[in-house]
């Protein structure tokens, strides 16, 4: 471990400072999941970066899945996750599951591991204020829904107040159903009408590589425009295209920029946020 003299600290901290003044009391909006939601250490990291992001004046809300937590309980439950294209199968007794993990044990963790740092968080989720309304998105999927309107007044509340919000994304409709809503596409919609300053994706890559084969060509910045022209050349595929059209749906809905990067190296987001090199792909709107 390196070993930092009170003068090399204190430069790093001076190296920050007008980062630190560009987010102050601007709202950054960060979509957690995947791997490093699974491993301890990491979620404790991820938990101080973001306590620290708060007390340096960043309105910071957090949007997270839980995907591993549902599947390993649906088959403790003796129920088989299925997916189609991507998406989660839920129908009734899935989605009862899928409420069960994400607005209880996944949502308040991570609202006490905020607290146990030092910051003051709320966990909500879609349903809570109807913030998150939706529709059923198709029948093959069951109870998974297509947003239909976000109210996004729960969480402005919170910010205001001086919270972290922290968001289950479970969404809901007038008839009283509960819907699985995608994450990232929560996180698009509530970061569009938060008309946040950054939407930051957390992924388990390091962003878009021009080439997936070799982790060294990372692309630190695109245009939506450049971004759809690396779909034709078959450069963004898989499991990365639905990402990067979130990123694009944000942007549309008035998000300054959004970055992709890698949730599992430790101090993603300060790396991304207080430094000349960012880390990560950033996209932006065509200048």
């Amino acid at each position: 471990m390196a070993v930092f003299t009170n003068r090399e600290r204190a430069d790093v901290l001076c190296q920050a400072l007008p980062y630190i003044k560009r987010y102050n009391g601007k709202t950054v909006v960060i979509k957690y999941g995947g791997n490093a939601m699974t491993d301890d250490m990491l979620k404790q990291q991820m938990m101080e970066d973001m306590v620290l992001l708060w007390l340096i004046g960043v309105k910071v809300v957090l949007v997270h899945g839980g995907g591993p937590e549902i599947s390993d309980l649906m088959k403790k439950l003796g129920k088989k996750p299925e997916f189609i294209d991507g998406l989660r199968v839920t129908d009734k007794e899935t989605v009862d599951i899928v409420q069960m993990v994400l607005t209880g044990k996944v949502n308040k963790t991570l609202v006490n591991l905020i607290e146990m740092k030092g910051g003051k968080a709320v966990g909500i989720s879609g349903m809570d204020g109807r913030l998150i309304e939706a529709k059923p998105k198709d029948p093959r999927l069951g109870y998974v829904g297509e947003i239909t309107k976000i109210n996004i007044g729960p969480v402005t509340d919170l910010l205001e107040k001086g919270y972290i919000p922290v968001i289950s994304t479970v969404g809901c409709d007038e008839e009283g159903n509960t819907y699985n809503i995608n994450g990232d596409t929560a996180a698009a919609h509530i970061a569009g009408a938060l008309n946040a300053e950054r939407l930051i994706m957390m992924t388990d890559t390091a962003g878009i590589l021009a080439d997936k084969n070799d982790p060294n060509s990372l692309m630190p910045e695109l245009t939506v425009s450049e971004a759809k022209g690396l779909y034709k050349k078959g450069i963004i595929d898989g499991g990365m295209i639905p990402k990067v059209e979130c990123c694009i749906e944000a942007i549309k809905r008035g998000v300054k920029n959004v970055v992709i990067m890698d949730g599992t190296v430790m101090h993603s987001i300060l790396m991304e946020l207080l430094t000349d090199e960012g880390a990560g792909t950033m996209i932006m709107e065509d200048k």
